[in-house]
């Protein structure tokens, strides 16, 4: 446009003028593939927004890859395609439930306080609220969304979606109960799936015990633990099965110290030789790969740890106090009877809780699986005789590792807002029946 001379404009006022053409173009019903004189003549190009977790506003993360999203969309609707983008926001689960726990506890509340139903009605609200803000977000971004056909995954035909999904993978055999070793948040007040565990490198100690060998009087043997609270779980202890240094003593007994418990000395694979000093006890409730070697050599599985991260009865003296305070107790104890052989600085990898940052508890419980062998074995089999190609080509073999070490996936939180598993069991005396609708 030319300027004329003496001829002045007013500033650009981007909200008044986006807001203008964006009521425009949803008047008009550009943002529906219906609208488009090619519908039902082309392929439609479709895309779903990821949908934002109802947690707060947007970030800029979002506001990526909503301009990213938006660009292919609009590309398309150019070049002639009925075009569709279906909006959505998360109700984020743990993450939407811990956002409002946090500002209940800022006025001095907490969900039990409430109740269940009171503090669903709190959820609500929260995500009625900033379910608007968000919507308003993305529309102030210039979205070029379909909103009549926005989603929220807690509307009715989501939950009878999810539930449906639910029942046919239990009805194949795909989902089980299974009382196995799981990421237990005591912030949170539930079981997290692995992907949900953050491994970060936490500046410990490597604490040296000996333990008396009960068939050989005279005799010890020492393991190294970072975790001596857990000793009054103990049943026992595992050497690797080349290991020579411990051979003799395999099928023996050791006493646990403080509960006095036998334990046996048994050789197992799993056994780094080069950790520590080579042997490591056994506490099947409060490790993963010590609930595997018990599983293998027919050992018992004693908790000692409450569902808050004090200890429970199982510890004696030691019942109700924190992990830390325990451990603390636990090496004074065995410094002053003679069994702590020394303590040294170790770095090591700890899970922690994705949502609250809080060191993970690992603790034998029910929960619900997802086998996923089943389903991952076609997935790298199209990949591997080339159906499916990935480029860089380096990264099928990050895939393949991924794939093939996949583990099953727990799928249940003991939470109160959200999808709630649709099981249902029978509590007739005698009767096991499990039924899932």
């Amino acid at each position: 446009m030319r300027t004329m001379p003496g001829q002045t404009y007013a500033p650009y006022n981007p909200a008044e003028t986006e807001a203008h053409w964006y009521a425009f173009w949803e008047e008009h019903g550009l943002f529906r593939p219906e609208s488009h004189p090619n519908f039902g003549v082309k392929r439609p190009f479709v895309i779903t927004m990821p949908p934002p977790n109802v947690t707060g506003g947007l970030h800029n993360g979002h506001t990526l890859f909503v301009t990213l999203e938006d660009l292919m969309i609009r590309w398309h609707r150019m070049l002639g395609d009925p075009s569709l983008w279906v909006p959505g926001r998360d109700h984020a689960g743990i993450a939407g439930q811990l956002v409002v726990e946090r500002d209940l506890r800022s006025r001095g509340l907490s969900r039990h306080d409430l109740g269940r139903e009171k503090f669903l009605d709190q959820m609500w609200e929260w995500m009625e609220t900033y379910g608007h803000t968000i919507q308003t977000q993305l529309r102030r971004l210039g979205a070029s969304a379909d909103w009549s056909r926005d989603m929220f995954t807690m509307d009715p035909h989501h939950v009878r979606a999810v539930r449906t999904a639910f029942v046919r993978l239990f009805d194949k055999g795909l989902i089980y109960r299974g009382h196995r070793i799981a990421n237990w948040c005591k912030d949170c007040q539930t079981v997290l799936s692995d992907l949900e565990v953050e491994y970060r490198e936490v500046n410990g100690t490597l604490t040296y015990v000996r333990y008396p060998v009960i068939d050989a009087p005279g005799e010890w043997i020492t393991v190294a633990t970072t975790r001596p609270e857990t000793i009054l779980g103990d049943v026992g202890v595992a050497v690797h099965p080349t290991d020579k240094r411990y051979a003799h003593l395999v099928g023996k007994h050791v006493r646990i110290p403080h509960v006095n418990r036998e334990g046996v000395i048994v050789a197992d694979d799993a056994v780094d030789p080069d950790f520590g000093t080579g042997a490591v006890k056994i506490t099947p409730a409060h490790d993963p790969t010590d609930f595997d070697i018990g599983q293998r050599h027919d050992l018992p599985a004693i908790n000692v740890m409450n569902l808050d991260g004090t200890l429970n009865e199982e510890a004696g003296e030691y019942a109700g106090m924190t992990t830390a305070s325990a451990r603390t107790g636990i090496v004074a104890e065995l410094r002053e009877n003679g069994q702590l052989v020394k303590q040294e600085p170790y770095t090591h990898s700890v899970g922690h809780c994705q949502r609250s940052g809080t060191v993970l508890e690992p603790l034998l419980l029910d929960q619900w699986y997802l086998r996923i062998k089943p389903l991952a074995d076609p997935a790298t089999q199209v990949v591997r005789d080339g159906r499916i190609r990935m480029i860089p080509e380096r990264f099928a073999r990050v895939y393949f590792n991924w794939m093939d070490n996949i583990r099953d996936w727990a799928i249940s939180r003991q939470l109160w807002w959200g999808h709630r598993i649709p099981v249902y069991f029978c509590d007739v005396p005698d009767c096991s029946e499990v039924w899932a609708s």
